[in-house]
């Protein structure tokens, strides 16, 4: 299934349901009076967060949820059946923006619910009220009213849903930085690799499982690169699914490296996630160097030599071999509950 994580879709309640106008008919009941019943309610439509689902992709293929009207109301005091209502699920992590179209046909959007935990549930639209029965409108000048009361409307709304991925750790790197075989080296995620930039095209979440059965979900961010704030490469497109990790895992390759001093090469993206999101820039960051495999032993102890001056805490890596791997995974574990218990 492909990764979509924006998608615009119509969502309608149920209108509710007509009162009834009747008469009571009964063999020696001359004047049986008004019994008409009230209509049922419509259906509302709710919106359910769930962490089933990972993707918007269901709403690029169907656009329009319609909840059912309520049913009319009948004779003899018999009340108009309500109808169900309709839930929507959607990933965790989305956000639900209502579009407002003014009478100038100009558009906004206002911000109406974020589905950050699974099982959150949101009504969107209020189903209408059922209409009352003509037995609500006999009065002592009135006897016999032979009017009843519409099912109020239903709620109609254009809806743009964007899914902002909500995970433990954000893999961050330029393009073929080794993001992709690191998360499939440490959980069985089987994201796309392959020997030149952009392989992946969107983001790719993997989980890990501790010894106590705790979990960490790791998303593989697509490659950025410089201008990446501005919308350059796959920018920010996928900049937003950064903003709702915990903390980052920053991976440079070996041969992307400036050897003198080995820190320069994280420089750029830290500058373009200040540029995105100021807050984003906070982050707790792991820093990572991969592809460790392609260097002599000699290159690697003055690299390392060279990394410890610097004063960082700087993991060396080859998710290709998993040399270094385990390291950096207790790592990611030891920030995790440090960032949990605060």
């Amino acid at each position: 299934m492909r990764f979509v994580d924006e998608a615009t879709i119509l969502v309608r309640s149920g209108k509710g349901g007509n009162g009834c106008a009747s008469l009571h008919r009964e063999a020696n009941v001359p004047k049986g009076g008004p019994d008409g019943g009230d209509g049922g309610r419509g259906g509302d439509v709710i919106f359910r967060g769930t962490d089933r689902l990972m993707t918007l992709y269901d709403f690029r293929l169907h656009r329009h949820y319609y909840a059912k009207n309520g049913q009319g109301g009948m004779g003899r005091d018999r009340y108009g059946k309500a109808a169900p209502p309709l839930y929507v699920d959607l990933p965790v992590g989305t956000l639900v923006y209502e579009i407002i179209t003014d009478e100038d046909g100009n558009t906004s959007e206002k911000l109406i619910a974020d589905l950050v935990d699974d099982g959150t549930e949101i009504v969107i639209c209020k189903g209408g009220d059922g209409g009352r029965g003509n037995l609500h409108f006999k009065s002592s000048v009135n006897r016999t009213p032979r009017y009843a009361e519409p099912g109020f409307p239903a709620e109609e709304k254009q809806i743009r849903l964007e899914l902002k991925i909500l995970a433990d750790v954000g893999l961050l790197g330029l393009p073929n930085a080794g993001k992709s075989t690191f998360i499939s080296q440490v959980s069985a995620a089987r994201p796309k690799i392959a020997a030149y930039p952009f392989t992946t095209l969107y983001p790719n979440l993997g989980v890990v499982e501790n010894d106590d059965f705790q979990r960490m979900i790791i998303a593989d961010i697509p490659g950025l690169i410089e201008g990446a704030s501005a919308g350059h490469g796959l920018g920010i497109t996928f900049l937003k699914h950064v903003e709702r990790t915990r903390f980052l895992v920053h991976i440079l390759a070996a041969e992307d490296l400036n050897r003198e001093n080995p820190t320069d090469g994280y420089d750029m993206l830290d500058q373009e996630l200040r540029e995105y999101s100021p807050e984003l820039a906070t982050k707790t960051q792991i820093r990572v160097i991969n592809k460790i495999d392609t260097l002599d032993e000699a290159d690697l102890a003055e690299l390392r030599a060279k990394a410890e001056a610097t004063g960082q805490n700087i993991f060396f890596i080859s998710a290709l071999t998993g040399e270094g791997v385990d390291a950096l995974v207790a790592e990611m574990w030891r920030t995790l509950s440090a960032l949990q218990a605060e």
